[in-house]
């Protein structure tokens, strides 16, 4: 069935745009790209489209003098190529990390030829915006791209291409009240111009006449003409080509990361292979290499194969390699809401999934076809091919549902997964990944407006909700807790856990313990029909608050995520407050002496390095902690559910 012309989501300029990054995004595959910026828009503008890059804030100082640029265009083109070099020059001398590719941007409000700084206090930011009211003004964006390599000496050698884009805004005319309301607001402190398009801003504005997202930050369509003159391959024939193959390497940063065409060999990323490629009439080089080039290694490595453990282990590594793509179908499909609008209806094709999401017919067909091929999807046979949830689907992957892992698959798509994508980089240092894959430093998380933001806790808190109500029954029937009357669990969050062990036990008052940043929206989690009045809530940092005098603490997933110091300045916290008797209830992953039994916690285990530092531990490391602290008779139970249980008790 033929997608109605008015529901296509490919439209012209997005047909051109594809067409552009095809070839470029195979270049850049292996290569390192570096984004100059630690701006939250100009990183989520370039995830979108799936570049993979990492990020190195500038440390050029914004000092050029403005009276010496003719146009402030020439002002922000040359800010751009500084910051881009000052990063090249930095990660090559310093870091010893010479980048393929840096991309350096700088942003401009400008009004009769003068550029509009961030105010530096309100009178200043109504300063501003009164000129700008029922005028038009421009909007400059100059982006400059590096392209370096190490010469002789290991010389930085570099290539610059720069170039800016121009897009004029009118304001409405602004009422003193709504310029005051504004200002008030606090987001013109810290925008060029005094203002934010993307966010409260866009309420000034009349009409926008060029590339919006030019105003928001970073030129995009400007910005993939200029890769595709750049990297747009040769379509001669018999032409010498050096070929990076398209594997799946961790050198990028936070990205959608869109599948690009993986090769069915392992390569080394570094490695330039060399071969003669023939291009038959209407062919580019790129599309013959990825049709006989791969082709060829493929059956080569296939050949070599020569019995049956072999071929398994080969199989086995193929699936690891195409692991991201199987985590990438469940992260679209959920984002997409397909699971939602199949769990309304009775069963829908994919010409119907497609209108309703605004998608293209083929895409959406490919989508729902991997996503039955994973289990997660059923596909009717016959002339009406239609597709529904499976049963465990409705149960897990429908937004709203009991024991739906939504939240946590938002927060692994985007946050988790963002982070993993330096995974190299946390092995060769040992430290959390924040910084390159976000532009901020992981002290600064709840600062940021990554999660400071509503939206933002929200879904970190439905994350956490979202395994403490697929855990929670099994955690706290693995022990009989019936002795304890009073319990307190220590970042409790939404209380998901403290609701279900008052469900169980009949008689016992839990308080959570949570950072008032979180307890603040708990309400939003609160089950329906059920008394509350045994569960309450206390705002405290448990390292440093007074913690509740109880019978029971509950640590559920609390201790996997700090390094040694912190662990033993919280269990000796407790062990100071808990009187003979007291009990501590743990749920973590247990790594097992041999680190063998559970892949899940040793992949958990990478996951706290990127994330927080912090590791999961194997049970006899938990029994030594424990009992440093003056914990005994340690109890370890697997639940054969995510979390595995420790109970112990003060002497």
């Amino acid at each position: 069935m033929q997608e109605p012309e008015a529901h296509r989501i490919q439209t012209p300029a997005t047909l051109q745009l594809t067409t552009m990054l095809n070839p470029v995004m195979s270049k850049l595959v292996g290569k390192r790209v570096v984004l100059a910026s630690a701006s939250p828009r100009r990183r989520e503008i370039l995830n979108n489209v799936g570049l993979r890059f990492e990020i190195v804030p500038s440390w050029f100082k914004e000092t050029l003098d403005k009276s010496a640029f003719e146009m402030p265009y020439e002002y922000a083109k040359e800010t751009a190529k500084e910051k881009a070099l000052e990063v090249a020059k930095r990660m090559h001398l310093k870091h010893l990390k010479t980048p393929d590719i840096v991309i350096g941007a700088d942003t401009v409000v400008s009004i009769d030829n003068d550029i509009l700084e961030k105010p530096i206090d309100k009178k200043d930011a109504y300063r501003m915006l009164s000129r700008l009211s029922n005028k038009e003004h421009s909007v400059f964006t100059g982006v400059a791209i590096i392209q370096c390599c190490s010469g002789k000496e290991n010389q930085l050698e570099t290539k610059i291409i720069d170039f800016y884009e121009e897009t004029k805004v009118k304001f409405a005319d602004l009422s003193e009240e709504l310029l005051w309301d504004y200002i008030h607001s606090g987001e013109p402190m810290d925008k060029a111009g005094g203002y934010g398009i993307q966010a409260l801003g866009g309420m000034l504005v009349e009409s926008v006449h060029g590339d919006f997202l030019n105003v928001v930050g970073f030129p995009l369509h400007h910005f993939c003409k200029k890769l595709a003159e750049i990297y747009n391959p040769p379509t001669c024939q018999g032409t010498k080509i050096h070929y990076v193959p398209t594997v799946q390497v961790s050198s990028g940063g936070p990205a959608n990361h869109l599948g690009n065409g993986m090769a069915e060999e392992e390569f080394d990323s570094n490695q330039t292979v060399e071969f003669q490629a023939s291009c038959p009439p209407g062919q580019t080089i790129q599309d013959n290499v990825s049709e006989t080039g791969m082709d060829l290694h493929h059956n080569q490595a296939m050949a070599s194969v020569s019995n049956e453990s072999n071929v398994e282990f080969l199989h086995k590594v193929m699936g690891l390699i195409d692991g991201f793509k199987a985590s990438q179908v469940l992260f679209t499909a959920s984002k997409l809401k397909v699971f939602d609008m199949l769990s309304t209806s009775n069963g829908l094709e994919a010409s119907d999934l497609a209108q309703k999401l605004e998608a293209s017919v083929d895409g959406m067909e490919r989508l729902l076809d991997a996503c039955v091929s994973l289990g997660l999807l059923e596909k009717t046979s016959g002339t009406s091919q239609l597709y529904n949830n499976t049963t465990l689907a409705k149960m897990h992957l429908v937004t709203g549902g009991e024991y739906s892992l939504q939240g946590y698959i938002s927060h692994s798509n985007n946050l988790i997964w963002p982070l993993f994508a330096h995974l190299d980089s946390a092995v060769k240092e040992g430290t959390n990944q924040y910084l390159r894959a976000f532009g901020i430093k992981s002290d600064e998380l709840f600062q940021d407006s990554f999660y400071s933001s509503s939206k933002g806790t929200l879904n970190f808190m439905s994350a956490m909700h979202s395994i403490s109500r697929l855990t929670g029954k099994d955690i706290l029937k693995a022990f009989d807790l019936s002795p304890f009357k009073t319990a307190c669990d220590l970042g409790g969050c939404t209380g998901a856990l403290a609701y279900e062990l008052v469900n169980i036990y009949q008689d016992v008052m839990v308080t959570v313990f949570d950072l008032p940043q979180v307890l603040e929206k708990v309400k939003s989690f609160q089950p329906q029909g059920q008394n509350l009045s045994r569960v309450s809530f206390k705002e405290g940092d448990f390292f440093k608050d007074d913690i509740p005098q109880v019978k029971l603490y509950i640590l559920s997933r609390i201790l996997q995520d700090w390094k040694e110091d912190k662990i033993d300045l919280l269990l000796s916290r407790l062990s100071q407050i808990c009187k003979p008797g007291c009990g501590l209830l743990l749920a973590e992953m247990i790594l097992y002496d041999r680190k063998t039994k559970s892949s899940r916690a040793v992949l958990q285990s990478l996951n706290m390095l990127v994330q927080t530092e912090g590791r999961e531990r194997s049970g006899s490391e938990y029994r030594k902690l424990l009992q440093k602290h003056g914990f005994a008779d340690v109890h370890i139970k697997p639940t054969g559910n995510l979390l595995d249980v420790i109970l112990c008790i003060k002497q």
